[in-house]
This record gives structure tokens, sequence and C-alpha cells, in this order.
């Protein structure tokens, strides 16, 4: 079964002569339950894609299809509200919120749908993600990779299709990356998670079941 799927996408700036083809017409299909890579140097448009993928940034042509929803057609409330409960965010900054503790951070998506709280997921998942003993302390008491770690727990706590992951190791030592990476993977395999994962790092790529190569705004290449 796809959970995500590109067709004909593109994304243009400007005007000729000064036309920019950020993205160029890419399309390729999600299965479920599958960790992707798309990885890419610096420009070749591999972040440009994700947000398209994501709903947080409108494609100039095509579509783009999330859990058998069209995105493209949804207005903006509809498409937050479809964000927050299908689509989990994993950034290369965190983005945790400071005055937060990391329970608050991570359940904060559920919250803010007015659901309750799976507490014998969230007990499992942060067995997981080695997060028991961390969930009281706020992000300025905790390690770059202790903070991935809570991002991770936020975008897997509404269950979403599928978790979209902006260089989620960018900011981290190589030792330190490689562990983000091997939960990444783990928990796509353990709760059978969807993960797409853009980066520029081959070694982090050759981790995924699954690499897309974009360059200039194609895709070059893939691999199984």
């Amino acid at each position: 079964m796809n959970i995500l799927s590109a067709k004909n996408l593109t994304k243009y700036y400007g005007t000729e002569p000064l036309l920019v083809k950020a993205i160029d017409g890419i399309s390729f299909e999600i299965g479920q339950g599958s960790f992707t890579a798309i990885v890419g140097t610096s420009g070749s448009g591999k972040s440009t894609l994700l947000h398209m993928l994501g709903g947080l940034d409108v494609p100039t042509s095509g579509s783009v299809c999330v859990d058998g929803q069209e995105l493209c057609g949804m207005g903006k409330n509809e498409l937050a509200i479809f964000r927050r409960r299908k689509i989990g965010f994993v950034f290369q900054n965190y983005n945790l919120m400071p005055n937060l503790t990391a329970y608050e951070n991570i359940v904060l998506p559920v919250e803010l749908d007015g659901r309750r709280v799976d507490k014998e997921y969230f007990e499992r998942m942060a067995g997981t993600l080695g997060l028991e003993d961390k969930i009281g302390r706020r992000p300025n008491q905790l390690s770059g990779g202790q903070q991935q770690r809570v991002a991770i727990a936020r975008a897997l706590v509404a269950k979403p299709a599928i978790i979209l992951a902006d260089e989620p190791t960018g900011n981290l030592d190589g030792h330190t990356s490689r562990e983000v990476i091997g939960l990444l993977k783990t928990t796509s395999e353990k709760f059978h998670q969807t993960i797409v994962m853009i980066t520029h790092n081959e070694e982090i790529a050759q981790s995924a079941d699954r690499t897309i190569r974009v360059e200039d705004g194609k895709i070059v290449g893939s691999r199984w």
C-alpha cells in the first residue's frame, strides 16, 4: 500500500529568462512502513521537495497525495489539521519549545488536536527511544542527541501516516548521528512507521531501505 505519491511535481521561481526550476517534474511513490532517504547535494532541491511533500509549500504544478488525500486541494485550516494528524516532522534544529518539558513537547501535537495521549503507546515509544528518565527535563537540560530523540517521539506520538525528517543529523556529531539514524530505522521497523528522510550524507543514506537521488530538481537515480 502506498502512503505517499508525488506526480509530475514542479516548483518554479521567477520568469524567463531568469526562471529557476527548483523541482522539475518529479514523480515517485512511497510504500507503507518503508524508510526512504532522499539524498542530494546542497541546492539540489531536496529540501524544497520535502516541504511540498509535507504540505509546508505549494507546488507550481503536479500533485502530492498522503494517505489517500490530495494536499493541493485543501484549504489552509484543513491542511493544518491534516498535517497535525497525518504527518510527523523531524527538523535539523529540533524545534522544541524551550519552556516545556520533554513530555510536554512530545504530547503537544495530540493535545493541540484535543485528543488523549495513548499512554501505553507513549511508554513503549519512550522506552524504544531511551527517554524514560528524560521526560521531565527541559530542552536546555538535554544533549543534542537527546533533544532529537524528543523530536522523533513528538513526530511519532500522533501515530501519523508518515514522518518527514529534514537533515535530522545535521547538528549532531558522527557517533550521535549514527545513533539517531539507528533509532529512526528501529521505529520504522517496530511501529511499522513510514519515514522519508532527506540528507546530503551518503553514509547515512545507506541506512535506509531505499534511496532516491535528486540533483538539479530531478530524480537522477534510485536504490532499493
